[in-house]
């Protein structure tokens, strides 16, 4: 790492992972589960017929390459907790707030895409009764795959200004005692 900045590959890598996870959270969004409502007049009984399955693989995905992005940065930074010792001053301060940032939208982006590729993948069947007048079919309410790409966006900017500042509190030099050993106040008798 020179001048403070970091390796432009990890940026990189970083970057373009969470863009992906976006792009698949985005996906996954537009091609929801839909049910409708079928009566079956043979046992007459009604049960739902959903679309299509693709947002559970979809938000499978995006929870993948971001969960891989995260995972290549705190490689690469050892976490904040092991290795190198960062320099004391405003780097290592801001270093560790967009640590903990970042993990906390880490956390809730990851939630919201593998809550909604479950609750997408969860089908019901069979719905009873045909008197019953108030069924539907279960489906995955609308922005929870919306949400979890505005945290996936939230977790890629900070974990670019992490590793910035990261990078320049690792190459910043630690500040040195003063070598005591010389003092210029002397301990002279008065003659």
């Amino acid at each position: 790492m020179g001048e403070g900045k970091g390796s432009t590959l990890v940026h990189l890598l970083v970057v373009v992972l969470s863009l992906v996870a976006f792009g698949f959270a985005i996906a996954a969004e537009r091609r929801r589960s839909v049910g409708t409502v079928v009566k079956d007049d043979i046992t007459n009984s009604t049960y739902c017929v959903y679309n299509s399955d693709a947002a559970t693989g979809y938000g499978v995905g995006a929870f993948l390459f971001l969960l891989s992005g995260e995972s290549l940065l705190m490689g690469v930074t050892k976490c904040m907790c092991f290795g190198r010792p960062l320099a004391p001053g405003s780097d290592r301060a801001w270093s560790i707030i967009y640590f903990v940032s970042s993990w906390l939208t880490f956390l809730v982006a990851e939630a919201c895409l593998i809550a909604g590729a479950t609750r997408n993948a969860y089908h019901t069947k069979y719905r009873g009764m045909i008197y019953a007048q108030n069924f539907s079919c279960e489906t995955l309410r609308k922005g929870v795959f919306i949400a979890g790409a505005v945290f996936v966006v939230a977790t890629m900017i900070l974990n670019v200004y992490y590793y910035m500042y990261f990078a320049k509190a690792t190459t910043t030099m630690p500040a040195h005692k003063a070598n005591r050993t010389n003092s210029t106040v002397g301990m002279t008798g008065y003659a």
